[in-house]
């Protein structure tokens, strides 16, 4: 439909993602699964927070969702790797499989996804 507005939900100020790193939000209301955002090389990524594997979420504590070097998503559960720039699984039980991308943007420095996203 042209011209139809999405409804979009803020999570936070893009500043408050620290350079490749990732911060984790809750799931929107009426929801079960939250959401994480990864940002780095002057790009925002934004995933829902379940592990294709098990639906569990990937961090073991808040906002811990890479690897120590920053490069690769981990799941805390079993271990499996997911790239940062699509969430491809690249070694775990989920070989193969992705993570849901949700689509990011980032307005007046606050970045936004549609208000329905997460599972």
């Amino acid at each position: 439909m042209a011209g139809a507005v999405t409804a979009c939900r803020a999570l936070c100020r893009v500043d408050e993602i620290p350079e490749r790193g990732a911060r984790g939000f809750p799931a929107p209301p009426g929801r079960l699964i939250g959401l994480f955002a990864i940002k780095g090389g002057g790009m925002v990524r934004v995933f829902v927070n379940s592990c294709p594997h098990l639906g569990l979420p990937l961090e073991p504590v808040p906002d811990r969702f890479l690897d120590r070097k920053g490069e690769m998503i981990v799941c805390s559960a079993h271990g499996a790797r997911f790239r940062v720039e699509d969430g491809l699984c690249v070694s775990g039980p989920c070989l193969g499989e992705a993570l849901e991308v949700v689509a990011a943007e980032v307005v007046d420095g606050v970045v936004t996804v549609p208000a329905a996203a997460g599972a």
